[in-house]
């Protein structure tokens, strides 16, 4: 690590970490491998019965698919440990309108934390259009959505990710679609996940957890890092992912560490959880 990148991971704050959120791609797994430490960190957390929550904008997937792909990496994440920007769009929505109506563009993890918040799905006159992540989008799907949001449906979306990875190279993600739709009807969406304060709002609801007491682990200055700022949360940058240690500098705020993985994490956990 650099001179500078090591300076930046030293600072010191008066009160000890309780509670931990960390990225899920790029921080704990590639792929469908783990990356190194990121086993070490979890045992670090589930030993010293520290609170903490694995994040993903991805609302392709339940949290019983991702536990379940984590388990193949040799990663132990219980289902309730895991917040997607599906589930954090659900409580959002349940908090703005509950039980209302909602045309849902996406898959399994967006349609079953929306059905599980209450809300009905329909393509006659809902009061939402939620776009979220899917493998394979439909152009008549999209048009019907579009036409709905024209007539005054309020235009939502999971994340604003341009693209997500795949084994074969990038693929257009929710951001991208969502830019289609707001081309075709002049609505700008309202994003949840990530960088939105909203989904890490959420996230520390669910933990019971103070933002002067929490810290954020994650790869992307654009999504993670932004989003642990705006909240006041502890934010250490990874560079085992998406952000290079040669492209902070091009961004107006800075991390609050920069490590070359989640194994140099692991100490931390260990010194905090002691404290």
């Amino acid at each position: 690590m650099s001179e500078k990148s090591s300076k930046e991971s030293q600072q010191t704050h008066d009160k000890p970490v309780e509670a931990w959120l960390t990225d899920m791609d790029g921080v704990l797994v590639h792929e469908e491998e783990a990356l190194p430490g990121a086993k070490e960190f979890l045992s670090a957390l589930a030993d010293n019965d520290v609170p903490y929550l694995v994040l993903t904008n991805n609302s392709i997937f339940t949290t019983r698919d991702l536990a379940a792909r984590l388990h193949r990496c040799g990663l132990e994440v219980p289902e309730d440990r895991i917040w997607t920007s599906a589930l954090a769009t659900a409580e959002f929505l349940k908090i703005q309108s509950p039980e209302t109506s909602v045309m849902a563009v996406g898959e399994a993890g967006l349609t079953t934390a929306l059905y599980t918040a209450g809300f009905t799905m329909t393509t006659s006159d809902p009061e939402y259009v939620v776009l979220g992540e899917t493998r394979s989008y439909d152009f008549q799907t999209i048009t019907q959505a579009i036409r709905l949001i024209n007539r005054g449906a309020k235009f939502i979306a999971t994340n604003p990710d341009a693209t997500g990875p795949s084994s074969q190279g990038v693929l257009p993600a929710t951001g991208a679609v969502a830019a289609m739709v707001t081309k075709a009807t002049g609505k700008q969406p309202y994003f949840v996940g990530k960088p939105s304060p909203i989904m890490i709002r959420g996230g520390l609801n669910k933990l019971g957890a103070h933002s002067e007491t929490t810290a954020l682990v994650g790869d992307r200055m654009d999504t993670d890092i932004q989003a642990g700022i705006e909240t006041g949360l502890r934010s250490y940058l990874v560079l085992s992912g998406s952000t290079k240690e040669s492209e902070i500098e091009r961004f107006p705020f800075r991390p609050g560490g920069v490590y070359e993985s989640i194994a140099d994490l692991v100490e931390i956990v260990e010194e905090h959880a002691k404290a």
